[in-house]
């Protein structure tokens, strides 16, 4: 499995025309042997899983191998899943896991570096359509936004990935985290407070010139944080 352009597709590719209940059709031919079924179940939410799995382990290499874990595992455990949840909520839940476990492993081999992040690299690619100034000022603006975002707790992190840049619910992220939604409310508010204190300062992070052409993930980090998405420069 590769993640060349997966990490640029945020909720609003992948899954969005597809309903529960085809989802849950579906799971149960995967159930009884449909190999071609489970294999169309990866293809719809393979990018979201991979954007979710970038965004925790913060290392392309480490995303994709967690990516293709998840799913293997999501087959070896499909006769356990006993739909009281959404299929992509139990993979997701997987994801998360298995995406802080790969983290805390990597720092414990090596400190990683905020120069040559693949989630910089992938978002500027995306956002700068080209322009080198465009570029120079976007990978400014991604690299103090992303330590931002790392510095948090890996709870607070994952429930900021699932509800800012993956585009759950609040009620949704609950259930990948088994949590209240209350819970979520409060971990978003914590992180937006976090966040503020982390980008004020001599470094204080200014906000593109333009917004027009912007990644979702990138508006949804601005709006997170109240930063506008077009200053008055």
């Amino acid at each position: 499995m590769t993640g060349t352009n997966d990490a640029t597709h945020g909720r609003q590719h992948g899954d969005q025309n597809h309903t529960p209940e085809e989802a849950s059709r579906l799971v149960a031919r995967a159930k009884g042997g449909d190999q071609r079924a489970f294999g169309e179940l990866v293809r719809r939410y393979r990018p979201r899983i991979f954007a979710l799995c970038l965004h925790l382990t913060g290392n392309e290499s480490d995303a994709d191998d967690t990516t293709q874990e998840v799913f293997l595992r999501a087959y070896d455990k499909l006769d356990q899943f006993a739909g009281r949840s959404e299929f992509f909520t139990w993979v997701y839940r997987m994801a998360v896991n298995r995406s802080l476990n790969a983290r805390r492993d990597r720092a414990r081999r090596a400190r990683r570096q905020v120069l040559g992040d693949p989630r910089i690299d992938k978002a500027v690619a995306v956002d700068a359509a080209g322009d080198p100034i465009k570029a120079a000022e976007l990978r400014q603006t991604y690299e103090r936004l992303l330590e931002a975002l790392d510095k948090l707790p890996a709870a607070m992190r994952a429930t900021v990935v699932l509800v800012a840049l993956q585009g759950l619910s609040h009620a949704e992220a609950a259930v990948v985290q088994k949590c209240s939604p209350g819970t979520i409310a409060w971990r978003m508010h914590a992180a937006r407070d976090k966040l503020r204190e982390s980008l004020e300062g001599p470094k204080r992070i200014e906000a593109p010139r333009a917004h027009k052409g912007l990644s979702h993930e990138l508006l949804g980090l601005l709006r997170l944080w109240g930063l506008p998405a077009v200053s008055s420069a």
